[in-house]
């Protein structure tokens, strides 16, 4: 009987979560009384109900107009979700006609106070409006009063001139109790629906039709008599469609929960994604969009913001002239005019594949959009004889598009394809070089297209390995105090990484950051070499003294020979990974260190030479150390080959980074001479 009792008691509170009133305003007392999230004790913050539907509306002389509403209630419980009471909207901005509009926004904070229900209303000061390129804007607000413990609710609606829906989250970083979706779209307009496959939560379709309809007014005039008498007559015509609607009815959605080194997590949200593939109004013949990624990089290449303006020549030819006059060799010509571009037209941040100001502009100008940039690239280097050509990307903030669309892209880079080597250039980052892009675009692949229209899919990810080099000569002073010195080398990704973080940085500031995380440690003499010389390894040197890197315990001195080069920590904590573990880049580090035995004491115990495998050579430490004459050597070699782990792999990655921070943290043992 108690356990019938039990049943039906969960069963009532299930149906009082879902049942209850979500009308916009009507907060419960329950909901901001909650303290924890019942299906995520984890959750800083929960969505209480999310509804969203998406209708078109038929306007007289405009056509079907896109409307969606949006109604969010969500629960916060502390301030490491107080950013959820900040929303911003993306809405696309190509001109005053043709621009999406956000409209009838509201909202509403609603605290708790001595038992009673306060609320306080979203004011106009707390919207804000940010061009983020001539494409796009944004429309952001911050709810006011947040609280711990507090609820927030916004509604708003964007109505769009366009038919293309954009994609529908299922998933946020935090769980969502109720979902309720409806998208009603006109029977003319054809939609391939596809759920994210790389999801491991799928939500159920529904899906149905309705009636629905329109009216047109209209009016004429005709002749009543005589020369002139007119009479205007006033007309309806109503036409009957049917919609094809889409229902989503959701609970207790899991959090989207990022896991280190997964990439992009939005590749593996819960999302339903909508492509209009055809258009068929009555008696008239079906219009069909539905694309391959050839014909989607055609009308890329044709359009006058890409393909044309790799033609323009003329306001860089006097330039080019005089930047490889006497020079043959393919390779210097790609160096000069690479260095070139990099130094004349600066990146303004804005990323896309079409044109920002144009590329005659950018040149004159000196600042660009990622496609003024890369397309002025392209274009100098076939002016010279060489064989480039774009290459359109989306990048790893941007996701990997499932299905053919030219939204799937947002960058664009060079290749040059020569018979003696095929290369990838970018020219937005100082101190990216030759076949070393920028991170933001090493997203898989990308696609080449040639002169001829041609396209095809190239692997953008880094096959020669990033390597750093550290040598380190340290001694042990009489009062246990560590001194030595440091030479750091930095080649390919690591060299860029590192240059890009340094840049504009002051020498007592970059002391800060070299001393952050090591301990009780002074250095001194920082000094960093061949940083802008991009061709040349990065090279770091520095003096330090350390004051805990050694323990005296009973007259013996314990220490770790790595010292602050020791990684002290598994960056990978889960028991179970759900995505794969993504590298940018294969990397290969060398520690070589050598210590001094100080005087009037000998080794005791050494830590073991031995080696470290994980799946056949998928990535390997060595760990070798003697002693040769006063010297303590020791040689620690990791290498990463490879740049993807699946999640069946996951355990034996963890346990190979077990291993390998074991073996970076084994201590040294020195005894006295007796």
């Amino acid at each position: 009987m108690k356990k019938v009792l039990t049943t039906l008691l969960i069963l009532f509170l299930g149906y009082v979560q879902y049942a209850q009133d979500y009308d916009f305003g009507k907060v419960s007392k329950q909901e901001l009384e909650g303290e924890i999230c019942p299906q995520d004790s984890s959750a800083n913050a929960v969505v209480l109900y999310k509804n969203e539907k998406i209708s078109f509306e038929y306007i007289q002389g405009e056509g079907f107009m896109q409307n969606r509403e949006v109604h969010e209630r969500i629960k916060i419980y502390n301030k490491e979700g107080f950013h959820w009471a900040t929303k911003k909207i993306r809405l696309y901005n190509s001109s005053a006609s043709n621009s999406e509009n956000l409209s009838s926004l509201k909202g509403y904070t609603f605290n708790l106070i001595d038992g009673k229900i306060e609320k306080e209303k979203l004011k106009k000061e707390s919207i804000f409006e940010e061009e983020a390129n001539k494409y796009w804007k944004f429309e952001s607000f911050t709810m006011p009063n947040v609280k711990d413990g507090c609820v927030i609710e916004y509604a708003y609606r964007i109505k769009s001139p366009y038919l293309q829906i954009d994609d529908i989250n299922f998933q946020y970083t935090i769980p969502i109790l109720k979902s309720d979706l409806k998208i009603s779209t006109p029977e003319y307009y054809i939609y391939n629906k596809l759920l994210n496959p790389k999801s491991s939560y799928i939500p159920k379709l529904n899906l149905t039709k309705e009636h629905n309809s329109f009216t047109i007014n209209s009016k004429a005039r005709s002749t009543t008599g005589g020369l002139t008498a007119t009479k205007t007559e006033f007309s309806q015509s109503k036409t009957d469609y049917m919609d094809n609607v889409i229902t989503i009815n959701e609970v207790n959605i899991p959090a989207l929960k990022d896991e280190p080194l997964v990439g992009n997590i939005d590749n593996y949200r819960a999302k339903l994604i909508l492509e209009l593939t055809a258009i068929k109004y009555p008696n008239k013949p079906l219009e069909s969009f539905s694309s391959s990624w050839e014909k989607v990089t055609k009308t890329i290449y044709d359009s006058d913001e890409f393909g044309i303006q790799l033609d323009k020549t003329g306001y860089y030819e006097e330039d080019l002239e005089n930047l490889i006059a006497g020079e043959t060799n393919v390779s210097n010509k790609i160096t000069l005019i690479y260095n070139h571009v990099k130094s004349k037209v600066k990146w303004n941040g804005y990323y896309g594949y079409r044109i920002d100001n144009g590329v005659r502009k950018a040149y004159k100008e000196g600042t660009g959009n990622v496609g003024d940039i890369n397309l002025i690239l392209v274009s100098m280097l076939r002016s010279a004889g060489v064989k480039a050509n774009p290459v359109l990307i989306s990048t790893k903030n941007n996701g990997i598009p499932l299905f053919p669309t030219r939204d799937g892209f947002n960058y664009v880079i060079c290749m040059i394809e020569d018979v003696n080597f095929n290369v990838l250039l970018d020219a937005t980052n100082d101190y990216s070089t030759v076949d070393i892009l920028p991170t933001r675009a090493l997203n898989w692949q990308g696609r080449v297209i040639r002169e001829n229209g041609s396209s095809a899919w190239i692997d953008l990810q880094p096959k020669v390995k990033s390597e750093e080099t550290v040598l380190l000569n340290i001694a042990i002073n009489t009062d246990l105090t560590v001194g030595g010195k440091v030479r750091e080398n930095y080649t390919n990704y690591m060299a860029m990484q590192h240059r890009n973080r340094y840049a504009n940085i002051s020498p007592d500031d970059l002391i800060k950051i070299f001393e952050k995380n090591k301990g009780e440690i002074v250095i001194e003499n920082l000094e960093i070499n061949n940083a802008k010389d991009v061709e040349k390894p990065l090279q770091i040197t520095y003096e330090f003294q350390s004051n805990d890197a050694v323990e005296e315990i009973a007259g013996k001195l314990y220490f770790a020979p790595m010292l602050f080069l020791a990684t002290s920590e598994n960056p990978f904590k889960q028991i179970k990974r759900n995505y794969p573990i993504t590298m940018d880049f294969p990397v290969s580090t060398k520690y070589m260190v050598n210590v001094m035995i100080p005087e009037g004491y000998e080794v005791e115990t050494l830590p073991e030479s031995s080696a470290v495998d994980f799946n056949n050579g998928g990535a390997k430490l060595t760990y070798v150390v003697k002693k040769s004459g006063k010297y303590l050597q020791l040689l620690v070699n990791l290498d990463l080959n490879t740049t993807l782990v699946l999640p069946e792999d996951y355990e034996y990655f963890k346990g190979f980074f077990k291993s390998s921070i074991e073996k970076h943290n084994e201590k040294v043992v020195l005894k006295k001479i007796i």
